[in-house]
């Protein structure tokens, strides 16, 4: 049992190889992320209904992805009117898309160990009151203090890039 398992696994294979493991994908997260190298996407939804999506670095814990914006972003403004997104990620042997919501998180325990786990992944994150700071971060993220939001999902669709192959949709109680 990892510490969140899918309540639902679809088999969404076409060339019958059978279902993947959600611990596939799920250990994959905890192993590369947040290496700075695991390519990630958020997709958001501008306020007139247009898709936008931004690279960020997510780092992993207790089940939810966390990841860094300025208040000012595109990505920010668009979570601020709807917290629904997607993040995309690819990960060694599965591709793998998320769909739920993002909020932002002040709780400081949360903060303080998400940083140390940006840490621990190379990039030198600092809490400053209710945000995190650095003497760097992507252009994406807009200047300093970043919020930090933590992505809940409900769904995630894995598709295998190494063998075992395979393709599948997980549901998630929430």
């Amino acid at each position: 049992m990892t510490d969140l398992d899918p309540v639902e696994a679809v088999d969404l294979d076409i060339y019958d190889s059978g279902p993947l493991p959600w611990s596939r994908a799920h250990d994959r997260l905890a192993a590369e992320l947040p290496k700075a190298e695991t390519p990630l996407f958020l997709g958001t939804v501008r306020p007139d209904g247009r898709p936008h999506s931004a690279a960020v670095g997510a780092f992993w814990h207790d089940g939810d992805l966390y990841f860094t914006s300025g208040p000012g972003t595109r990505k920010s403004r668009n979570l601020a009117v709807n917290p629904a997104c997607t993040i995309s990620v690819r990960l060694t042997g599965v591709d793998l898309v998320l769909e739920g919501e993002a909020a932002r998180t002040v709780d400081p325990d949360v903060l303080a160990h998400v940083a140390a786990g940006y840490r621990a992944g190379g990039w030198p994150a600092q809490v400053d009151g209710d945000a995190l700071t650095a003497p760097y971060s992507a252009q994406s993220a807009g200047p300093p203090p970043w919020h930090l939001y933590r992505f809940t999902f409900h769904t995630a669709i894995g598709v295998g890039t190494a063998e075992p192959y395979g393709a599948t949709r997980w549901s998630f109680a929430r």
